[in-house]
């Protein structure tokens, strides 16, 4: 046997170099080992297949050469030459494939592309084989020696170990992501407090909810704390221990939040340097929180309803199939029935989604929640301002638990952050709170007017919601007229973002006076 000689050992520290310098690309990497292969052996073409976990069949995972392209989308099976070099963990050198009785025809009758001489060696981390590397047709016509073997034993090493090293970066780099996703909100799980029996009712069902694997629909008013009850789903069931990733679906554009649901591989489009994991993927064995599940577009209703039905889907881009077990929990503050009816929201998905409806009811309807959950929030807040308040003044406690929180939970929260700031301790006073006292009053007005309206049209739809949607539109007016139109405000006092507060005026029919 021909000993290396100093340009193949060159190339090999070139290599080992580069391996050890950038973990990032995989996939250029393994490309890299390759042509460095075939230039040194001296052949038409090569290739590294990868063994599919859980099937008896390998992928291209690269392919070079005259029709590398075509055959990357072609699966291979275990009665092949690959097959058999994986299964029994054996290289092979070949001068006559054809004639071998573990040659399959299915890659080149399709590519048409002839392989007359191969060498294939098995691409093993810790044991376990990953894939082949194979090098296909020795240029001139001749045969591969002992000597190519040598070297393509030498470069399989290294794959091995590039390999080994990507796939540790890149569990990092997911596990950041993930730590990442669970701390966007502050930390990783909100602290629950509930005193109301409705509440603690839906607690107990809660109990009973985790146990199963049923897909949930989390419905409530915007700031009622959806995503809390999202969380003590996950954290009181068996997935308690694997990723809880949450995806508010109104905050992508509707291309990128396919790719960060989905993942994507690279080259799917412009910006796809490297193959991207997608939320799906990571949360396998967990939960996926779909917040504002009624923003997703139509498209991706049908591609979310497939990953529910099959438990698979496809990144952006490839052809292959992915299996995940994930529980999908989905939230919104929409009327998905009146989006059924209007054709903006698929009703396949819904009955999907909604194994177990619940609702979470809000805050002016679970008032015995409002003082737990300020002092909370004082103690919070005192914290991060340096301030030590001890507690609430009497007049305080009275506009807490008589304000009707059309924000909910949020604007309780985003009030007592402001007394905290603006206030002065030991006690935070009512003025401190700047809520509109007011209003109260205007509040109650409205509703006896919405119902006085309701009831006093007689061929008008009379029902409770048609009532509750004129409340809503009166209140909303209120508050613009009292903010001067200004949206920004307005979303301040409604405890919601601007944007939803420009939707509520399409979705309420309320002309914009700016």
């Amino acid at each position: 046997m021909d000993s290396i000689g100093l340009n193949e050992l060159k190339t090999l520290i070139e290599i080992n170099s580069r391996i050890n310098s950038d973990y990032t690309d995989i996939d250029a990497l393994l490309v890299y080992i390759l042509e460095s292969a075939m230039r040194l052996v001296q052949c038409e073409s090569s290739s590294l297949l990868l063994v599919n976990k859980g099937k008896e069949t390998l992928r291209f995972a690269v392919a070079l050469g005259p029709k590398g392209d075509e055959a990357k989308n072609i699966p291979v099976g275990k009665n092949s030459i690959a097959g058999w070099v994986a299964a029994n963990r054996q290289p092979l050198i070949l001068n006559d494939v054809v004639g071998d009785s573990r040659f399959s025809d299915q890659v080149q009758n399709k590519t048409g592309y002839i392989t007359k001489t191969m060498i294939a060696v098995p691409l093993s981390v810790r044991n376990d084989c990953i894939g082949v590397i194979e090098l296909i047709n020795k240029a001139g016509g001749r045969n591969f020696n002992e000597h190519d073997f040598e070297v393509l034993n030498m470069l399989c090493n290294q794959a091995a170990i590039a390999y080994e090293n990507a796939a540790s970066y890149q569990s990092a780099k997911e596990k950041i992501s993930v730590l990442q996703n669970n701390l966007s909100s502050g930390s990783e799980y909100h602290p629950f407090i509930a005193k109301s029996p409705a509440i603690l009712d839906l607690m107990k069902m809660l109990d009973e909810i985790a146990k199963t694997n049923l897909s949930v629909i989390i419905t409530g008013e915007s700031g009622v704390g959806k995503e809390l009850f999202a969380e003590q789903i996950h954290l009181k069931s068996d997935r308690a221990q694997k990723p809880f990733i949450r995806v508010n679906c109104a905050a992508l554009a509707p291309n990128l939040l396919e790719s960060e649901l989905f993942g994507h591989v690279k080259g799917a489009f412009t910006d796809a340097k490297t193959d991207h994991k997608g939320y799906f993927e990571t949360a396998d064995g967990g939960t996926i929180f779909l917040d504002e599940i009624a923003e997703m577009p139509l498209m991706l209703q049908a591609k979310l309803l497939r990953v529910i039905q099959s438990k698979t889907f496809q990144k952006v881009g490839s052809s292959e199939t992915i299996s995940v077990d994930v529980r999908i929990v989905a939230a919104t503050n929409r009327d998905l029935e009146q989006m059924m009816n209007e054709q903006k929201f698929r009703s396949d998905l819904y009955f999907r989604l909604s194994g177990v409806p619940i609702n979470v009811p809000p805050l002016r309807e679970r008032r015995e929640d409002i003082p737990a959950l300020a002092d909370f929030f004082m103690k919070k807040f005192s914290v991060e301002t340096k301030k030590n308040f001890k507690g609430f003044s009497q007049s305080a406690m009275d506009a807490l638990n008589s304000y009707y929180w059309p924000g909910n939970i949020r604007e309780l929260e985003n009030s007592i952050e402001r007394a905290c700031v603006l206030g002065r301790p030991p006690l935070i006073n009512a003025v401190d709170l700047h809520i509109n006292t007011t209003m109260e009053i205007s509040s109650s007005d409205i509703i006896k007017d919405a119902a006085e309206e309701c009831a006093s049209e007689k061929t008008a739809d009379r029902s409770l919601k048609e009532a509750m949607n004129r409340f809503k539109k009166a209140y909303v007016m209120r508050i613009l007229e009292e903010t001067s139109w200004n949206k920004t405000k307005a979303g301040k006092i409604l405890g919601i973002q601007r944007t939803y507060v420009s939707r509520l005026l399409n979705e309420l029919h309320i002309r914009d006076e700016k």
